[in-house]
């Protein structure tokens, strides 16, 4: 038997280091120390030897099966560091040859407008307010004077999910929020940035689109208020010369309500194509806060005022980079994009 076990140890060295190739090192393994290999056959044939013998010889085949093992690792060791030093020699590396340089990204220029609006109106003493996206028909509707059947709703043609659940087709519901959380505290201003979603699709219209609305509620706010502060913010995105001007207009959850247009960016006031030759270009709505609003959400409209505004986001990317297209802001196009 020991000759037996000095003859698989002697075969089993040869075998090992004739193997040139990693993966034939698995059928050595097999033949020598798998199920039917032959230290498993020796260790099955132990029952034809003496009681004194078998723990002797059984410690011999043990043995021998790890130092078959070890010879194994050790070959496929050896293999792999051969394996990749030929791999080096057929791969070698050209130093001389001009490196690639990687894609650095940048903010999207609706990013870079976006945080543009909020550093501007956080250096007023506006506060950030956030909401979901996806709205009940209260807040998205009801609770801003629009009751159902109400004709402005047409206006806001909406992606309804349920007769009561509709992706938010404007960030007022934030305004709403805010006020039932801290009703009836004042000082409140906060501007509530973010997506929203309507059933529009065309050069200026999107079905997602962003949106910065801003309101303030205090003691005595006034239309002065709020003038000067969007004359504040206009010359402070678009240039100190700009002029603004509020033109009468209609919102169900402001009364009095306002268009709010600025000096044409492009003729400087002048008159040109752009802006159909009357020196104005249309920018944002804006108003007092309807008494109804604020009842709803907690105050009391005999002790506070407030104002409300709102803005879409690609509009002043647009005016601001001269763009014509607003869909060229969701295109991927890399032409645009590394612009900014």
């Amino acid at each position: 038997m020991k000759e037996k076990l000095h003859n698989i140890k002697t075969r089993a060295e040869r075998d090992v280091l004739e193997v040139v190739d990693s993966s034939r090192l698995k059928d050595v393994q097999v033949k020598y120390l798998g199920k039917k290999g032959e230290i498993t056959q020796v260790l099955r044939s132990m029952g034809s030897l003496s009681k004194e013998e078998r723990p002797i010889m059984g410690n011999l085949a043990n043995q021998l099966k790890v130092e078959i093992n070890s010879l194994i690792e050790n070959r496929k060791l050896e293999l792999a560091q051969k394996e990749k030093a030929a791999q080096w020699e057929t791969e070698k590396i050209d130093v001389t040859l001009p490196g690639s340089m990687p894609l650095i990204g940048q903010n999207h220029p609706l990013t870079l407008v976006m945080e543009e609006i909020k550093e501007i109106f956080l250096g007023m003493g506006f506060t950030i307010a956030h909401g979901p996206e996806i709205e009940t028909d209260f807040y998205n509707f009801e609770a801003l004077n629009m009751p159902k059947e109400h004709p402005a709703r047409d206006m806001q043609d909406s992606f309804y999910i349920s007769e009561e659940i509709v992706l938010r087709t404007h960030t007022s519901p934030v305004q709403i929020r805010t006020m039932e959380k801290v009703a009836p505290e004042v000082p409140l201003r906060i501007i509530a940035p973010g997506r929203v979603y309507r059933r529009d699709d065309d050069a200026t219209h999107s079905p997602m689109f962003h949106q910065v609305e801003g309101l303030a509620v205090d003691k005595d706010i006034s239309m002065g208020d709020l003038k000067g502060t969007l004359l504040l913010f206009a010359r402070q995105m678009f240039g100190k010369e700009l002029k603004i001007r509020l033109r009468p207009s209609f919102f169900p959850f402001t009364e009095p309500s306002a268009e709010v247009d600025i000096s044409c960016v492009i003729c400087q006031g002048k008159g040109c194509r752009v802006c159909s030759h009357s020196g104005w270009l249309e920018v944002l709505g804006a108003g007092m806060i309807h008494p109804k609003v604020l009842e709803i959400s907690g105050y009391d409209p005999e002790e506070v005022t407030g104002y409300a505004f709102g803005m879409g986001v690609e509009r002043i990317a647009m005016l601001k980079y001269g763009f014509d297209d607003l869909r060229l802001f969701f295109s991927n196009d890399l032409r645009m994009l590394r612009q900014f």
